[in-house]
């Protein structure tokens, strides 16, 4: 019988794992090197003073791509994972006193928004019946293969692409779509705010991208019934129990190569053989801290990266009833947010802001009477801004937008606090500039532009995670792992 194959996965964020497992189900012998002193990545979790909040991604979707890994090792995922869906994927606020609920329905969505803003809610359901005819056609070629191997083109599912190629509307930027096809403009507010779950702006990104509203409105938004930290807990006791071996506190110092073809990594000035690296690494600071020996892909410096994120953590001494699982209050000049996002590099003094409080689910993720709000706004990646400044002005605008917005004085019910800025995200977790997602989608050719998950000129090197093709948040960090799954044959 021949020896298994051994094959590091660097990094233990959800592409990481999910990398690691597709590997184990094929039979290679895995072991997961992470620098922090758990699992999770971006997926992580704060406890402080009774509160719990879940500190990265907060939005389930495409659950199929995690229970599809419980499968693939055999073992009914009902049995490890449980989630549920939501009732409302959000709830949205305007100062004038406008409240649109996204009802988990695309027939209660588009009744809802006819109600309050008087557009024909046809042209919601058309809408979103476009943006899944847009998943159909483009979707598998773009999120699960890579769009980086000359034989993928060949495909009859990239053929079909091709052929309609002009029905993914990628001349027109999202906004320029939005704005023709709904009109009204708080509706088209609301479908703007789509091209910011890639960190991007919907005045920039292309038309194309108007599937995502099809993940959540006609595929549907879940919550795992322990939060979102569950998912990186539920996997990495599946991997455990296919034999994956995981070393955390243990930064990986470099990539040894010969002759083109990955020898292994060295961990702690010792240097350890492995057939295959898998990296789940920002992709710029992989190169910089662990194949310094190789150019950065010209791009990867050169092109707009995406947004990174403020975050105050904040547990609250009472509830409020009017408020769902998710929440967003507009921005009164969303033009102008983005226009300081993206070219004066700071934060609009009237930001969105977003507001996630699991506990509304989670009843013990905060004391009884209590809640836990997660209170996000986009900000610019860290070009050595005044942050400290920035957050104290900051944090000062959110609470005066929740008092215009929701008609509250949350600030004397705040008992306890915790913050996250460009900094820190880019320090913890180790993002080239704390941008959440790489590169932005601020360009039609923003999909090919993406680093692959392979590197043609070393042998058995793969990336996964937000920072490679096809992008961040959790489906894609997924897709990414199924993408270098199929370039991986059975042992």
């Amino acid at each position: 019988m021949s020896k298994k194959q051994k094959v590091a996965v660097i990094g233990s964020g959800i592409g990481g794992l999910a990398s690691a497992i597709r590997f184990a189900a094929k039979g290679f012998q895995v072991e997961v090197f992470e620098q922090a002193e758990r699992p999770g990545g971006k997926i992580n979790e704060l406890r402080m003073e009774g509160f719990r909040f879940d500190t990265g991604p907060s939005l389930f979707t495409f659950p199929q791509l995690t229970t599809e890994l419980f499968r693939l090792c055999g073992e009914n995922p009902e049995d490890h994972f449980h989630y549920q869906p939501v009732e409302t994927s959000c709830k949205y606020f305007w100062e004038d006193g406008t409240v649109i609920n996204a009802w988990q329905q695309p027939e209660a969505f588009a009744e809802e928004i006819e109600r309050v803003t008087g557009l024909d809610g046809k042209k919601v359901i058309r809408y979103l019946q476009e943006s899944e005819e847009l998943y159909k056609l483009a979707g598998e070629s773009f999120l699960f293969y890579s769009l980086h191997k000359a034989s993928n083109f060949l495909r009859l599912q990239f053929l079909k692409t091709i052929v309609h190629s002009l029905k993914l509307d990628p001349f027109r930027t999202m906004h320029q779509r939005n704005r023709k096809w709904l009109s009204h403009p708080k509706v088209v507010q609301l479908f703007d705010r789509y091209a910011t779950y890639n960190g991007s702006s919907p005045y920039k990104t292309p038309a194309t991208l108007r599937m995502i509203a099809h993940l959540e409105h006609n595929m549907g938004t879940f919550f795992p019934e322990r939060g979102m930290y569950s998912i990186v807990e539920s996997l990495t006791a599946l991997a455990r129990r296919q034999g994956i071996t995981f070393h955390f506190n243990a930064r990986v110092q470099k990539v040894n190569t010969l002759d083109g073809k990955v020898t292994g990594i060295r961990v702690n000035d010792l240097d350890i053989p492995f057939d295959i690296v898998v990296s789940d690494v920002d992709v710029v600071n992989f190169y910089r801290r662990l194949l310094p020996e190789v150019m950065i892909p010209r791009k990867q410096l050169t092109l707009e990266r995406s947004s990174s994120a403020v975050i105050f953590y904040w547990g609250v001494n009472r509830t409020f009833p009017d408020l769902k699982l998710h929440n967003i209050l507009f921005s009164e000049d969303y033009p102008g947010e983005f226009n300081h996002l993206f070219k004066t590099k700071t934060i609009s003094p009237d930001p969105s802001v977003y507001l996630f409080i699991s506990s509304k689910i989670v009843k013990g993720d905060a004391p009884e009477g209590s809640e836990n709000w997660y209170v996000m706004i986009n900000a610019p990646e860290n070009n050595g801004q005044d942050w400290d400044q920035l957050m104290k002005e900051t944090r000062r605008n959110i609470l005066e937008k929740i008092k215009r917005s929701l008609k509250i004085d949350l600030e004397p019910h705040i008992v306890a606090e915790a913050q996250a800025d460009p900094r820190s995200i880019e320090e913890e977790t180790a993002s080239f500039r704390g941008s959440l997602y790489g590169l932005s989608s601020n360009n039609i050719l923003s999909a090919f532009n993406r680093h692959p998950n392979f590197r043609s000129k070393i042998k058995n090197l793969y990336f996964s995670g937000g920072s490679v093709h096809p992008g961040g948040g959790i489906p894609l960090c997924l897709a990414s792992a199924k993408i270098i799954d199929r370039e991986i044959p059975n042992l």
